[in-house]
């Protein structure tokens, strides 16, 4: 059991987190916030992701399984204890009119992330984007004067003239952030160092895990130490997680191996790594967010939340029901 609850809002409760099953909001809707991250803020939790409606097409052009919705936008979901979500509405809406826009429906938007810079009070928002045919490989930013947004779209680009695809964002202790992208065509990691408004890259960034097919990367950091949490390259299917480590982000990155343990470990429980939040107020507590993808119907793909542990120095990921 990752957390309880007794009573939400006059609505249906949760009391457990049921890694995989259908989940609901305070409106009975089921959450709707794919390749997602988290945000905490003033004692609330933010759950940013992709809001995917419609019909699941695969392009007639398609030499790959790209299957795909129209973009809708990315959602906000707020909660006091990671179990009962409130919908706070789409924060960053699709363009429906302007076919050349970033945010048409047309196009692709995946894996936002939210972070909150203390020096101006802003909320910053990256994401991919991309082209239908994934040819664009672009990182997108938005931001709001609030959590809840509305963001307000800024443009998309290539940080340092790089691919970027499958992307996560990371604040460390002193407010320096970076953005943690798939590049090259996914053969290579890149780490860039943003400027200090969290809008642009600077000119720092580091090649990590050179053709070695790594994605959904997710970041976090315990006792001094950095964590990489990727997935490998195989489309919407299952692969093995790894996890690395690190004594600084722009430091050289160790594997530690696959961090999952119990039934399918060695397909990260047919999930995919999308976040690792810590838990406030819990020292050496972490959730790792991953997501269920069915890609012939990618509305109905589920989350797989589960407790990240240390074992012996090392952070472990044990699968369980609830």
């Amino acid at each position: 059991m990752l957390v309880s609850c007794s009573v939400f809002m006059g609505q249906e409760k949760h009391n457990v987190i049921s890694p995989g099953t259908k989940w609901y909001d305070n409106n009975h809707e089921v959450i709707n916030a794919h390749g997602g991250g988290m945000l905490y803020h003033n004692g609330t939790y933010y759950w940013y992701g992709e809001y995917k409606q419609g019909k699941t097409i695969l392009p007639d052009w398609a030499t790959w399984e790209c299957y795909r919705t129209d973009v809708t936008g990315v959602s906000c979901y707020s909660s006091k204890n990671l179990v009962n979500w409130k919908f706070e509405g789409i924060v960053l809406e699709s363009e429906k009119s302007d076919s050349i826009h970033d945010l048409h429906v047309s196009k692709v938007l995946e894996r936002p992330k939210v972070i909150y810079n203390k020096k101006n009070g802003k909320f910053v928002m990256w994401m991919h984007i991309d082209s239908a045919d994934y040819g664009k490989a672009c990182a997108g930013v938005a931001v709001s004067d609030y959590p809840t947004g509305p963001f307000h779209y800024l443009g998309s680009f290539r940080p340092n003239g790089q691919m970027s695809r499958d992307q996560t964002l990371f604040v460390d202790d002193d407010g320096s952030a970076y953005q943690i992208c798939s590049s090259e065509n996914n053969e290579t990691l890149y780490i860039h160092l943003l400027t200090e408004d969290y809008l642009q890259p600077t000119k720092k960034f580091k090649r990590i895990f050179e053709k070695q097919f790594r994605e959904a990367p997710a970041v976090f950091k315990h006792k001094g130490k950095y964590y990489l949490l990727t997935s490998g390259c195989s489309g919407w299917d299952p692969n093995v997680a790894d996890l690395a480590v690190a004594d600084s982000m722009f430091g050289e990155w160790k594997s530690l191996g696959n961090p999952c343990r119990g039934d399918n470990a060695d397909k990260t429980f047919y999930g995919q790594s999308t976040y690792v939040q810590p838990i406030s107020g819990h020292e050496g507590m972490f959730l790792a967010m991953f997501d269920k993808w069915n890609k012939t119907d990618l509305p109905d793909s589920r989350y797989i939340w589960l407790p990240l542990t240390f074992d012996s120095g090392n952070p472990i990921i044990v699968w369980q029901n609830k």
